[in-house]
C-alpha cells in the first residue's frame, strides 16, 4: 500500500469517517466501570502509574485539539487495550526487567564492555557523558532496527505497531519482551564504565521521548528533521506503506538512519495509515500472547533449515 503524494500546503488528514469512534454497549460500559475501580484501587495501593497517565493526559489532550494531525475521537477504537497497556506498566516493566538483565548478560555484551572500560576511564567526565549518550545511541538503532528485521524479534516488536491510531497513549502499547533486546546495549554501557545514572537517564529520557513522538499533532518542524527524532519522523516510522515501514529506527539522532540508509522524511508527503497489515487480535492478554502462537513451529523449521545447511556445507567440504 503507498501513501498518496499530495503538495505539503495542500494535505489534508484522512476522511474522519476512517477514525472510528469506540462503540457504546453494555458490556463496554461495565468494563470500563470494573476498569475505572480497579485503577482507582491500584492507586490507594501505591500504584503511581494511574495518575502518571492522568498527567500525561492533561499535558497532552489540549495539544491534539489544538494541533491535530489526524481527526482520531478521544474515546477511539483500541483506546481500553491501551490503556490497560498503561495501568499494567509497573507488572510488565518488572516482567520485562527480569528477563532483560538475564538477555542481557546472556548476550556476552559485558565482554566488549570491561575491554574498552580502562579507556573509558581515562575520558573526562563530560567525554564519558557525551560518549555515553553515543554509544547508547547507536546501540538502540540497530536493536530498533533488529526488532524489525530479525523474525524472532520482530514477532514481539509488531505488538507496538499493530495500533492504527499514534496519540498521547499509544506509545505505552509494547511487549514487555520487546524491550530485551536493548539489555545487550545496557549491559554494554554499564560494563564500560559508563555512570549508572547516566545509563539510567538515557532510558528514561528515551521512554519519554517516545511517548511524544507519537503524539498526534501536525507539526512539521522541518529545521530539526536532520537534528533530532520528531513526531514527524517517527510517524513514518509507523507508515503501514512497505517503503516506509523499514525507515526512521533512530530514538534521538536521525543521524544513525543517514549514515546507514535508512532515512525517510519526504517533503511532499505525510504519513496517512498506522498499523500492520495483517493487524493483531485486539485486547491486551491476546496481544501478549500472540507473539507466541507458532513459535514452536517456527523454530523447528529453523533447526530444520540451519541442519540442511550444515549438511550442504559439510557435503562440498568433502567433495573440495
Amino acid at each position: 500500500m503507498s501513501t498518496s503524494t499530495l503538495p505539503a500546503l495542500e494535505w489534508a488528514p484522512p476522511d474522519p469517517t476512517t477514525r472510528h469512534r469506540a462503540p457504546r454497549t453494555r458490556r463496554t460500559a461495565i468494563l470500563v466501570a470494573l476498569g475505572t475501580a480497579a485503577a482507582v484501587a491500584s492507586t490507594f495501593a501505591g500504584n503511581d502509574t494511574v495518575l502518571a497517565i492522568g498527567f500525561l493526559f492533561v499535558i497532552s489532550w489540549p495539544l491534539e485539539r489544538v494541533f491535530r494531525r489526524h481527526p482520531v475521537p478521544v474515546r477511539r477504537l483500541a483506546l481500553r487495550t491501551d490503556l490497560a497497556y498503561g495501568v499494567s506498566q509497573p507488572a510488565l516493566q518488572f516482567v520485562g526487567l527480569v528477563v532483560a538483565i538475564v538477555f542481557g548478560l546472556l548476550s556476552f555484551a559485558w565482554l566488549p564492555g570491561l575491554l574498552v572500560r580502562p579507556l573509558v576511564g581515562q575520558l573526562p567526565p563530560l567525554a564519558q557523558v557525551l560518549g555515553g549518550f553515543l554509544a547508547f545511541d547507536f546501540l538502540v538503532y540497530w536493536a530498533h532496527r533488529w526488532g524489525h528485521t530479525v523474525p524472532l524479534f520482530w514477532r514481539f516488536h509488531s505488538v507496538h505497531h499493530s495500533t492504527t491510531h499514534l496519540d498521547w497513549i499509544s506509545g505505552v502499547r509494547a511487549h514487555p519482551f520487546d524491550g530485551i533486546f536493548i539489555a545487550p546495549a545496557i549491559v554494554f554501557l554499564v560494563a564500560a564504565g559508563v555512570d549508572n545514572a547516566v545509563t539510567g537517564v538515557l532510558a528514561v529520557v528515551q521512554f519519554f521521548v517516545g511517548l511524544g513522538a507519537h503524539l498526534n499533532i501536525r507539526f512539521r518542524l522541518r529545521p530539526l528533521w536532520k537534528v533530532v527524532m520528531t513526531p514527524e519522523f517517527h510517524h513514518w516510522h509507523h507508515e503501514r506503506a512497505r517503503e516506509a515501514h523499514h525507515t526512521n529506527y533512530s530514538t534521538f539522532l536521525p543521524l544513525w538512519d543517514i549514515m546507514f540508509g535508512t532515512y525517510r522524511m519526504p517533503r511532499d508527503e505525510r504519513p496517512q495509515r498506522y498499523g500492520l497489515e495483517q493487524p493483531l487480535p485486539d485486547g491486551i492478554v491476546a496481544q501478549l500472547w500472540h507473539p507466541f502462537r507458532g513459535l514452536r513451529t517456527d523454530w523447528r523449521s529453523w533447526r530444520r533449515t540451519r541442519r540442511a545447511r550444515r549438511a550442504v556445507r559439510r557435503t562440498a567440504a568433502a567433495r573440495a
